[in-house]
């Protein structure tokens, strides 16, 4: 998982999903190409969990990558400095 930036002015444009901007608060996720399946995981509660520490966060899918807010690297309690982090995840 990498981090990414979903408000306005970061990284890319708006969510694929929803067409919207998000806050870097909110719990977010973007999904692999081969997770995201063509956008059928789009709005779904997702379960993130650190193979690092085992802390799990429950995000929105919103986007086609493999990134997630900040908001969910913090509550993961992962410093987004160290480029990207060895997740799983599920459905919620």
């Amino acid at each position: 998982m990498t981090w990414n930036g979903y408000q306005r002015g970061e990284d890319d444009g708006p969510s694929e999903c929803d067409g919207r901007y998000h806050s870097d608060g909110d719990m977010v996720a973007a999904l692999s190409t081969r997770w995201y399946e063509s956008g059928r995981q789009c709005k779904r509660m997702i379960r993130i969990t650190s193979t690092q520490n085992g802390r799990t966060v429950e995000a929105k899918v919103v986007d086609e990558c493999d990134s997630n807010s900040l908001a969910a690297w913090k509550a993961l309690g992962l410093h987004v400095n160290v480029g990207e982090a060895l997740v799983t995840w599920s459905d919620a």
